[in-house]
């Protein structure tokens, strides 16, 4: 491994420490995979899907906003930075992405990676076919989240996430812009139990007083029900690896759903949630998609919430984050991470065509 690779796997690194739940975590996810049943079909509302993510799920939330920006209604972003934002750096050598992704698109010495240069190159991939017209980007709804205290991501770097969506014609008016919280790098909770707000540590789970993820959902839906006090409908696991296309696809054998009741008979909405980066559940447990609110403002506005999984690998990905950088390309040299038909973006829009799809009979029932 070269010095640059170490270093660039070490600044990845301080997301979180790799230890031996991750691999027990694996071993279960395993076991699990053989009795999670199929990611079920519920008739939704193609044109109310949205997505959000913390970390490389916020870096997740952005690429796969902008590469199927025909099919997504908005993008929640804390902590991420512009789309293609590991491209935007120096090219040259093998792994220049990664050291890109890992140094000026997290803590950049210097000035941040352009947004506008983003949407340059977002233009580019358009008029190749590789992602879907840019043009859609004007009707998005976005809501982008820096805390004044986050030395993972800095607020620069989320800043320039801000200006890519205005280049894109975005009007200030559908943006919420959030920069004005001392908060650490971090998905934001009330919780007790979650860490103080200033906090840069795992799991990255930070109490500042508010739900996060119904600022998000508001945003990018509009006026909503309150929050139920009690869930009406089911937490479920799923079969990922139908989703899976080859080897390289990085996700881990069982992801999550949350179905609200009224959802098995009615019209309802699509959110993905991006989970970021030491936080998947072979770490945190249910942790993610329990404690974090989102299923909660969920429940009373018709809302189903996917929770896509990430798998870690000790030598491709040992942190568990979504793929911003290239790990899961046949070519790392030319990554294609960013556009429609990588791995991931591919088959999280396979999942939520599925959750499109008309109802079979027994779901119906």
């Amino acid at each position: 491994m070269t010095l640059s690779r170490r270093f660039a796997v070490a600044t990845l690194f301080t997301l979180g420490t790799l230890g031996t739940l991750a691999a027990l975590g694996a071993t279960c996810d395993d076991a699990r995979a053989a009795d999670a049943p199929p990611l079920p079909a519920l008739a939704a509302d193609a044109n109310q899907v949205t997505v959000s993510g913390l970390s490389s799920g916020a870096f997740m939330a952005a690429q796969f906003s902008v590469a199927y920006s025909q099919s997504v209604a908005g993008a929640g972003i804390v902590a991420g930075g512009p789309f293609y934002c590991a491209g935007l750096g120096p090219h040259g050598g093998l792994d220049h992405f990664l050291i890109n992704a890992s140094t000026l698109c997290m803590t950049p010495l210097g000035a941040a990676p352009s947004g506008a240069a983003a949407f340059k190159a977002a233009q580019r991939f358009a008029d190749d076919g590789l992602i879907d017209d840019v043009a859609n980007l004007k009707r998005q709804r976005l809501y982008i989240f820096t805390g004044a205290s986050d030395k993972i991501v800095l607020p620069k770097v989320v800043a320039q996430t801000r200006a890519f969506y205005r280049s894109a014609g975005v009007p200030d008016a559908q943006i919420a812009y959030v920069d004005n919280i001392n908060a650490g790098h971090a998905l934001i909770t009330a919780n007790r139990n979650d860490l103080p707000c200033p906090a840069n540590a795992p799991p990255n789970l930070n109490n500042c007083g508010f739900v996060q993820s119904h600022d998000i959902l508001r945003q990018l839906y509009g006026e909503l029900e309150r929050p139920s006090s009690k869930l009406s409908g089911e937490l479920l696991d799923f079969d990922q690896t139908e989703f899976f296309q080859g080897r390289r696809t990085g996700l881990s054998d069982v992801g999550h759903v949350y179905i609200p009741a009224d959802c098995l008979t009615q019209t309802c909405r699509v959110h993905v949630v991006f989970h970021g980066c030491t936080q998947e559940d072979s770490r945190l447990g249910d942790r993610y998609y329990t404690t974090t609110g989102y299923n909660q403002l969920a429940d009373s506005n018709r809302i189903i919430v996917l929770y896509p999984q990430i798998r870690t690998d000790a030598r491709r990905n040992p942190k568990g984050c979504w793929d911003f950088w290239g790990y899961t390309s046949d070519d790392p040299a030319h990554p294609d991470f960013y556009i429609k038909s990588a791995p991931q973006m591919a088959a999280i829009d396979a999942m939520v065509q599925r959750l499109l799809s008309a109802r079979n009979a027994k779901e119906a029932r």
